[in-house]
């Protein structure tokens, strides 16, 4: 048991990755892996796009070309504004709670987060050419040569959101196993429009995230670790 915790604790996000392909034998085996977790009925309310090669790599450009077009729109003049509004490329056309302000309750540990990471790299607060040119390392996939794509079918909502979540977990400790990295990304769910370009997929789905594969690189940004807060944090008292 000692060993399974240490295992689970030794897993990070990966935020850097070799350009090495990724057998689709291991990537196949990974999502066979995944597919252990438990399902609301055992009903698998997910589809899984699999990006690589030229695939990845279309999609890598097109949301490079809609950051690089919205990434200075908070701090941009009235008129780029208006441009920016009338243009609307892009803008998010899917999953807009990807781009909204985190929650009171929330938003200390996304700060912490955001605080601990920009140290980490050296970054500083006010180096916003910097801050976005990390951003913008979502949408190349951080380098990763595979890029799954986890949509939820709509009739199921947040519970085919928690199946999706379980079988990412297990996908996830899969491929730590097998030495490869991965990486949750909600980035790149702002838009759906592109992926579906791409695949064919029904319309009763909708995007949830994607997920970086591919073997990690030794950039220091690897050695990254979140905080992990305790138990204590999550688990309310009774009342009296």
């Amino acid at each position: 048991m000692d060993d399974f915790s240490t295992f689970l604790a030794s897993r990070r996000s990966t935020r850097d990755f070799l350009p090495d392909p990724v057998p689709m034998e291991m990537i196949q085996q990974i999502i066979q892996d995944g597919l252990t977790a438990p399902s609301w009925s055992n009903t698998r309310p997910f589809v899984v796009a699999i990006a690589t090669g030229e695939v990845r790599d279309r999609l890598s450009e097109e949301f490079l070309r809609r950051w690089d077009a919205v990434k200075d729109f908070r701090g941009s003049g009235i008129l780029r504004k208006i441009g920016s509004i009338f243009r609307r490329y892009g803008f998010p056309t899917s999953n807009w709670l990807v781009v909204k302000k985190y929650h009171k309750d929330l938003l200390p540990r996304s700060k912490k987060i955001g605080k601990d990471l920009y140290a980490h790299m050296g970054i500083e607060r006010e180096d916003k050419e910097a801050r976005d040119g990390f951003w913008a390392r979502n949408y190349e996939f951080f380098g990763a040569p595979v890029e799954l794509f986890l949509f939820t079918h709509k009739s199921l909502g947040k519970f085919a959101a928690s199946d999706a979540g379980l079988f990412m977990q297990n996908l996830i400790l899969s491929a730590h196993s097998k030495g490869l990295g991965t990486c949750p990304q909600g980035a790149v769910a702002v838009w759906e429009d592109a992926v579906r370009e791409e695949f064919e997929i029904s319309k009763n789905y909708s995007l949830l995230c994607g997920i970086c594969v591919g073997y990690p690189s030794q950039d220091s940004i690897n050695q990254f670790g979140a905080n992990r807060i305790p138990p204590s944090e999550i688990i309310p008292p009774l009342k009296r």
